[in-house]
């Protein structure tokens, strides 16, 4: 049998563990995961591009466990009535190939972004880092405030987005949230100066110029999140070519992040390395860091972990017959046969 993890299961996972507790713990499952780089199977996501939108397949494996996620980016989705980013994710047994776990994952990746963003920027922000801008207030943003809250002590978010709606929502649904003080920017450049942190995380497919380099300053990070396919930046090239740049997986980033504006062999470095030691993140206080992400399958392979673990820890979702299930495992024919009980065997 398979665990089964709907949207409903979900939700009453993350209500039950609270969501903070969710960031927190998938942010250490994602830290785990990246100590073992060298581990997994990796490549970059095969992605079927359209006009408004994106479709793409994401996995990874590791000797134990494989994983993949079907996820989207459609823009225009809004306009519709329906999310920009869907998904849904599997995790198999490596031996037998075995489906472990069929699940959601629009929810869960909002998570796991966040987690990564706040995961990195321990590594990359300056030490006492309390304000953040936030560009881009849509369904992201939440998860991003609530992390970098809960991961670094982040006080004060600046909000700005240019639908005011999607500011005024994120308004409302973080209101009263302890220990975090929102402000309304007029502008980007408003909501960014001064700014420890700046949060990018836009949905347009387009080389949008969001951040420029005279909003700058010396020692902010940069969480460059909503550049995340070939045609899609945030940031001047200028920020990119002078900062520190951080990527997940560089044959990949490289395609889809804010540096497929670069040469091919402008320096960048994997995150990994960070993570492992063997390379120091921020340099100087003065440094600027850019954590361009775009996302990356080992990321949801800790997730589909995480989920996995809790939703058994829980007893949160249901066991459904994804494969068959046979007395003759060589008779894959007998479940066209007229329904017969089996002896010994108990149907779901």
């Amino acid at each position: 049998m398979t665990r089964y993890i709907d949207v409903t299961d979900l939700s009453r996972l993350v209500t039950r563990k609270g969501l903070t507790n969710c960031l927190e713990e998938m942010a250490e499952y994602i830290r785990q995961d990246y100590l073992r780089w060298h581990d997994f199977e990796k490549c970059a996501r095969v992605a079927n591009h359209s006009p408004d939108g994106v479709i793409e397949l994401m996995p990874a494996s590791d000797a134990n466990l494989y994983a993949f996620k079907y996820v989207n980016g459609h823009p225009k989705n809004t306009r519709h009535g329906m999310l920009t980013v869907m998904a849904f994710g599997a995790l198999g047994d490596v031996d037998t190939g075995k489906p472990l776990l069929l699940s959601e994952m629009t929810l869960t990746t909002a998570i796991r972004t966040a987690a990564t963003s706040a995961l990195a920027a321990r590594y990359l922000a300056r030490k006492g880092s309390r304000s953040m801008a936030l560009i881009g207030n849509g369904s992201q943003s939440e998860f991003q405030a609530i992390a970098f809250h809960a991961l670094l002590g982040i006080e004060e978010i600046r909000l700005y987005d240019l639908d005011p709606q999607a500011t005024a929502k994120l308004a409302a649904n973080l209101a009263g949230y302890p220990g975090i003080r929102l402000v309304k920017a007029a502008s980007v450049a408003d909501a960014v100066r001064g700014a420890d942190i700046v949060t990018t995380v836009t949905a347009d497919k387009a080389n949008a110029t969001i951040l420029t380099p005279e909003m700058i300053e010396p020692g902010m990070h940069l969480n460059a999140v909503g550049g995340d396919c070939p045609g899609k930046t945030e940031l001047h090239r200028d920020i990119v070519e002078r900062a520190r740049v951080i990527v997940e997986y560089e044959p990949q980033s490289r395609i889809e992040g804010e540096i497929q504006q670069m040469p091919a062999d402008s320096p960048v470095t994997e995150f990994w390395q960070l993570v492992n030691g063997e390379i120091e993140g921020r340099e100087s206080a003065e440094q600027v860091t850019l954590f361009d992400s775009v996302g990356f399958a080992i990321e949801d392979y800790s997730a589909l972990r995480y989920v996995l673990d809790v939703a058994k820890a829980l007893d949160v979702g249901s066991e459904i017959e994804l494969v068959p299930d046979l007395n003759d495992p060589k008779d894959l024919y007998a479940l066209l046969q007229p329904a017969v009980p089996a002896i010994g065997k108990k149907r779901a």
